[in-house]
Parts: C-alpha cells; sequence; structure tokens
C-alpha cells in the first residue's frame, strides 16, 4: 500500500469510519493470519491474536500515523501482542514450576479469586446473543478452528471471525466496567 493510500485509509479509521475498518478486516485478516502462526503460543491461536489486533486497531484508531504505511503499523501492532502474549505463556510456566512454593492460604485465595472470574466470565458469555454464544463456545471451550465451525454451521469464517470478535469485544468491555 503506497504512502498517499495510507494518508486516506488512516484518516477515514481515524474518524471511525466502520466501512473502512470492516474493509482493512477483510484485506488483512488472512495476511496477519498467517504471520500469526509462525509463533507457537501455548494459550492463544493465531485466529486470536488476529481478532486481538483488531481490536487495538480499532480501539487506538486515533493514534496511527498517516504518515507510516499502514501495513507496517498492523502487523507492529500484531506482534507486539503475540510477543507480549508469549512473555505472558512464559511467566505462566514459571508460576506453574513454582507452584509448590505458593502457601496454602495464598493458594486458596488465587482459587476463589479465580472462581469469580470464571462466574463473571460464563454469565457474559451467556448474554451473548444465542448464535454468537454458541459460536463463541465452540471456538474458545471446545477448540474447534474456524474452519470446523464454519462446515459444522454452514456459514463462513469470516461470519465465524465476526462473531469472535464482537463476543470479545463485548466480554472485554464488561470486564473494564466491572473492575472500575
Amino acid at each position: 500500500m503506497n504512502n498517499s493510500k495510507t494518508y486516506f485509509l488512516v484518516s477515514s479509521l481515524k474518524k471511525g469510519n466502520v466501512k473502512t475498518f470492516e474493509e482493512m478486516y477483510k484485506a488483512y485478516y488472512s495476511k496477519l493470519h498467517g504471520f500469526a502462526k509462525k509463533f507457537d503460543s501455548t494459550t492463544l491461536q493465531p485466529d486470536d491474536f488476529v481478532q486481538q489486533t483488531f481490536i487495538k486497531l480499532w480501539e487506538n484508531r486515533d493514534l496511527l500515523k498517516e504518515d507510516v504505511l499502514f501495513d507496517k503499523q498492523i502487523f507492529i501492532i500484531c506482534k507486539n501482542i503475540i510477543l507480549n502474549q508469549l512473555k505472558r505463556d512464559k511467566k505462566f510456566q514459571t508460576g506453574l514450576d513454582l507452584k509448590n512454593i505458593v502457601s496454602e492460604p495464598l493458594e486458596e485465595q488465587l482459587q476463589e479469586e479465580n472462581q469469580k472470574i470464571i462466574r463473571k466470565l460464563n454469565y457474559l458469555i451467556e448474554k451473548l446473543p444465542k448464535k454468537r454464544r454458541e459460536i463463541f463456545k465452540l471456538h474458545k471451550i471446545n477448540k474447534l478452528t474456524y474452519k470446523e465451525i464454519a462446515g459444522l454451521r454452514l456459514i463462513s469464517e469470516k461470519t465465524i471471525a465476526n462473531h469472535i470478535y464482537l463476543a470479545i469485544l463485548f466480554i472485554r468491555k464488561e470486564m473494564e466496567n466491572s473492575l472500575e
């Protein structure tokens, strides 16, 4: 994508143009997915990284730069998300290795907190529209790929990706609101 096209694209995104965002989603989804497949996360799949990239892109669209190629900006966002997750994965694994060191009262307190979070997540998942909830559960709980879900539901992988994106956006917003 050349500089003049980037300028108009970024300007449109900064103004909150949803149609431009959807066009970029369609244009870059498979490219970002291919990029994300190169990394090995123990907790997230390439689809998750791509979804998080587009969420971050939309939420921080005002930080985009008109004079920097859009391709470069979106791939940097994706790369940073992946690298941060890989760091979290490593810390989590280290935490599991140190599990025996944690005292029992602290461990019980952590388990209690985890249970509260799980209950909240389940509550929010149940608030999703029926079709979105089913697709979200198939992907996140049953660990089916977008392709497998598309075959089961007879809808496109892009539609699956859109449902997952909207579900994550809703859950993230509600969780942030409950922390305030």
